[in-house]
């Protein structure tokens, strides 16, 4: 990505973050009171992430898990028993990550671009697949577009680790990649759309199908 999309990526991302806060924090405020009330817990969820050029940061989220669960897998499947039922609710309209807002406006994240994961993926890339690392991770992206129905996908499977580590992980690098490697504005302002309008998603990002080429959006080509 040259200097000059960079830089335009990075002041979209500022402007809108800092209007979607200005104008989300009524329902970002009644969000983390449900949160707080269903998990008995804080409200806000912070984990370490890793971040642009490897390095780590604590991502912001709403807390859609009992804070006394036990960690287990570091996939979530839908029908995790941790997960609380307003839990449940937040993550099913994505309102969890309205508070990643505030990790874009610090320049910690972009709005679009590979979703953040913890330790154990991005970091462990490797040849031209650490190229994803140019990129601050995403609220929204490709690859979330794609995988939207990700926790039941993997409801779906014998061993979700697995199948997220030999199936779903692999197709997001490669859609990642193809993002970077077409990067336009135009291409955030499509994915952001895609987010926002969920009749756009199946032009800009079909759903999964584990015989498919991940790839660019049709438009982008």
């Amino acid at each position: 990505m040259s200097p000059a999309r960079a830089f335009a990526k990075r002041g979209l991302d500022f402007v809108a973050a800092f209007l979607g806060l200005a104008m989300l924090w009524p329902l970002l405020l009644l969000s983390w009171f449900l949160a707080k009330i269903s998990s008995g817990g804080a409200g806000f969820f912070r984990q370490e992430r890793i971040g642009r050029h490897g390095k780590s940061f604590r991502i912001l989220k709403l807390q859609t898990m009992r804070p006394q669960a036990v960690a287990g897998s570091s996939v979530t499947a839908g029908n995790d028993p941790r997960i609380t039922p307003t839990g449940r609710w937040l993550r099913r309209l994505k309102l969890d990550e309205l508070p990643q807002l505030w990790n874009v406006l610090k320049g910690e994240m972009s709005l679009v671009g590979p979703r953040p994961d913890v330790p154990g993926f991005a970091d462990q890339l490797q040849g031209e697949d650490r190229r994803l690392l140019e990129l601050r991770p995403g609220i929204t992206g490709p690859a979330s577009l794609v995988f939207k129905e990700e926790e039941d996908l993997l409801d779906k499977q014998v061993d979700p680790e697995q199948y997220n580590l030999e199936v779903i992980w692999p197709a997001k690098v490669a859609l990642n990649l193809a993002y970077l490697d077409r990067y336009r504005l135009r291409l955030d302002l499509m994915y952001i759309a895609a987010t926002l309008v969920p009749a756009l998603r199946m032009r800009v990002a079909p759903p999964y199908q584990p015989n498919s080429a991940p790839g660019a959006p049709e438009s982008s080509r």
